[in-house]
């Protein structure tokens, strides 16, 4: 039986490069936390903004359902863990807050790409082929792996993905570009002009 699918909505990063909260950027006038949820929670039977704890007061972020780190801030993986042991039986589609040109068209050939036997699903990298671990599939079963990295201090989600039972999808095109300075910012709010 295939496991229910959540979605986790990764919000917890400090935006350093971008020197502001990369969640609440606005595209066509929305917060991109508001983009993204909606593009998640139209696909997962229940989904979650995973937030660092002294996030729990932000009124962008608890507007929506949270859910806290358990882990030190270390990446990603602390959100992805702390997600995986609040409800253990779930899958959980993880996505970065910052992919404004992501569609609906990605996460459902994501989704529909689940199979038996499988630990994660994930879209290549457009630029350098590797696995994309923040728009990604983790199945329960990923879980034990995912934690003795953690354990031994290896905090990257796409090496996991390396090492687990992974399938790799083609690159979807420019939609799991992420944004990280102000000058990406600029780029990807023309190309959401010109587009809109």
């Amino acid at each position: 039986m295939t496991a229910p699918l959540y979605g986790l909505l990764l919000s917890g990063g400090a935006s350093r490069r971008m020197a502001r909260d990369k969640a609440a950027l606005e595209y066509r006038g929305e917060a991109q936390l508001l983009r993204a949820w909606r593009l998640l929670s139209g696909i997962c039977a229940q989904s979650f903004v995973s937030i660092r704890p002294e996030q729990a007061e932000d009124g962008l972020r608890n507007s929506l359902p949270t859910l806290p780190d358990r882990y030190e801030a270390v990446g990603p993986i602390a959100g992805i863990l702390s997600a995986q042991d609040a409800y253990p039986d779930a899958a959980w589609l993880v996505l970065a807050c910052d992919l404004p040109l992501l569609d609906e068209k990605t996460l459902h050939d994501l989704v529909a790409a689940r199979a038996p036997g499988i630990d994660a699903i994930a879209f290549r990298s457009r630029f350098d082929d590797l696995p994309e671990p923040l728009c990604a599939i983790w199945e329960p079963s990923s879980h034990p792996f995912l934690k003795e990295r953690h354990d031994a201090g290896r905090f990257c989600p796409r090496a996991t993905l390396k090492h687990l039972r992974t399938r790799l999808l083609p690159p979807p095109g420019n939609a799991l570009d992420n944004i990280n300075t102000p000058d990406d910012f600029e780029r990807v709010s023309q190309i959401l002009e010109r587009t809109a």
